[in-house]
């Protein structure tokens, strides 16, 4: 029991990683009807961009601010302008090509312009152990869960509560009316792409430390939140967080109680139970849309 518990937790910590990554899926689709392949290599850059400012001296969190700012210029308004504009009037088939294409020509930039060495990154938390009634948790996953769940819950505040938020959500239930009623829908649509942006730093920040600086570190990244986000419904935000975290569990399980083998493969197949029996997701909605 105690095993399963330290399992369980440490799960909940890398699926609430996969949240925040899942979560740009949803917000990109719902807003702007967008599919970014390039997600997991969204979440590599940063990484990358945060140990470029700390080389030069300044400290993670002046590393971090300048991230943000730096991510929401080239991942938020150079790729909308860039990538996803042009493309948006020929259909959704272009878009994906394109974002598969990116996330290639990210890694292959990545790997001949930096390094193609694991490089490693400095952790938010201390190395220290908690005994929980027998449980042995880390400062680490304790505080990548927190701060990843809080980060998520924010978003979701920002949306249910906040008028920009509000007018985000109308943008993406149906963008004619949310025009008709005054809302400025390309300037919406561009604060998601800045939010996608964003959250891909955080996830950076709190999922680097583990698994290294790699060229290549985006790509089961990008697979896994994919999948948790449709397994938790891609039409609602919060599946992205029940399917993060799902997928971030059980894959831990699996390893443990089955074969390590198969803990990169959990994530499909867990997608596929979902699809064959509730294809719009655990929490999705059946709905026709309009873009």
């Amino acid at each position: 029991m105690t095993d399963f518990l330290q399992l369980l937790f440490s799960g909940l910590a890398t699926g609430a990683i996969y949240a925040l990554a899942a979560l740009g899926f949803t917000l990109l689709w719902q807003a702007s009807g967008t599919i970014n392949f390039a997600q997991g290599e969204f979440v590599m850059l940063p990484a990358f961009m945060m140990l470029g400012f700390m080389s030069l001296g300044a400290p993670m969190l002046v590393s971090f601010v300048l991230t943000v700012l730096l991510a929401i210029l080239v991942l938020g308004w150079v790729f909308k302008r860039g990538v996803v504009d042009p493309l948006f009037k020929y259909g959704m088939m272009p878009i994906v090509v394109a974002t598969i294409g990116l996330s290639i020509f990210m890694r292959n930039g990545v790997r001949a312009g930096y390094s193609a060495e694991a490089h490693p990154f400095p952790s938010l938390f201390a190395d220290k152990l908690f005994n929980i009634a027998g449980v042995t948790v880390t400062l680490q996953d304790i505080g990548t869960f927190v701060l990843a769940m809080a980060i998520v819950m924010g978003t979701q505040a920002f949306l249910a509560k906040t008028v920009t938020g509000r007018a985000m959500q109308a943008v993406a239930q149906n963008t004619e009316s949310a025009s008709v009623l005054g809302i400025n829908v390309p300037r919406m649509i561009f604060y998601t792409f800045a939010i996608n942006a964003v959250l891909a730093v955080a996830a950076a920040l709190l999922v680097t430390p583990t698994y290294l600086a790699k060229f290549d570190m985006g790509e089961g990244l990008g697979n896994k939140a994919f999948f948790a986000a449709i397994i938790g419904g891609f039409n609602n935000s919060r599946g992205a967080l029940v399917g993060g975290l799902l997928v971030g569990v059980c894959e831990n399980l699996a390893a443990a109680y089955i074969s390590p083998a198969y803990k990169d493969a959990v994530a499909l197949v867990i997608f596929m139970v979902v699809i064959l029996f509730k294809p719009q997701g655990l929490l999705g909605k059946k709905e026709e849309r309009k873009v």
